[in-house]
């Protein structure tokens, strides 16, 4: 695929800090969620953890109209868990649950947490109830739900969820959810969701900010490999949005920057 190809079928926005961009962001999540459930339907919504996975879940808590949504028709999972204890800082759910779930009224049934280290279950174990879990809201099309929303982090690396790069769990396309070992990034063991499952996703949102992030997202857009660069692999089956301040931005062809989105 040219990196002209690759580039059209990705969007990006660009704002000018990373408080602007959370604010767009969740402005842009809510009339999602809104359009998905206004007629009852469910929407699935896959979550990230990082400082902008938190503060765009912030941002939503704190938007007037998130009290327009009804909470009880969407269901939160997560791209990837670090296997810590519940009440473990580094946890994904727990920074989830303290910027925004514990603060809307979401069934406790609608939060889909991945197993927590020391309460009985393995690494494995943990990866093969994720699975599991996915497969009750599965379809015909494949054993996991599609996610009307899929949050996604990009690391400095290209990684997305705990899928690093020159690393086997990138290619896997027969499971929905892998342990991980020896992360390259501590906490080093963990639980991810394949490639198959986040790029079934209607949307696929990255976010990222920063300097540092500028040359994985150049390398994404331009098509590069995504055993290489897992963020370049990720795809949702209607839009894939890259959102980014203008730090992370500074590598980016104006002509590839949607500015109504």
């Amino acid at each position: 695929m040219s990196s002209q190809t690759a580039s059209a079928e990705k969007r990006v926005v660009v704002e000018a800090t990373p408080e602007k961009l959370a604010l767009r962001v969740a402005d842009r999540f809510l009339t999602r969620l809104r359009a998905r459930t206004r007629n009852g339907r469910i929407a699935h919504v896959a979550l990230t953890g990082g400082s902008m996975g938190g503060a765009v879940l912030r941002a939503t808590r704190e938007h007037p109209r998130s009290a327009d949504i009804d909470w009880s028709l969407v269901h939160f999972w997560w791209g990837d868990e670090r296997f810590v204890a519940r009440d473990d800082a580094d946890r994904n759910a727990l920074q989830s649950r303290a910027a925004l779930l514990d603060h809307i009224p979401v069934p406790d049934e609608n939060i889909h947490e991945v197993a927590a280290a020391g309460e009985g279950v393995t690494l494995d174990e943990a990866a093969t109830a994720y699975a599991a879990e996915l497969a009750r809201f599965g379809s015909d099309e494949h054993p996991w739900p599609s996610f009307a929303v899929c949050f996604l982090g990009v690391g400095p690396d290209g990684h997305i969820a705990s899928l690093f790069p020159d690393r086997p769990e990138v290619t896997v396309t027969d499971a929905a959810a892998l342990a991980v070992r020896d992360s390259p990034k501590p906490p080093p063991e963990r639980v991810t969701l394949t490639r198959p499952v986040l790029n079934a996703s209607k949307r696929v949102w990255l976010v990222l900010t920063g300097a540092d992030k500028a040359s994985a997202l150049g390398l994404a857009l331009a098509g590069a490999s995504y055993a290489n660069v897992p963020a370049a692999g990720a795809k949702g089956r209607k839009r894939t949005v890259f959102f980014v301040d203008e730090a992370a931005a500074s590598e980016v062809s104006p002509d590839l920057i949607d500015p109504a989105y």
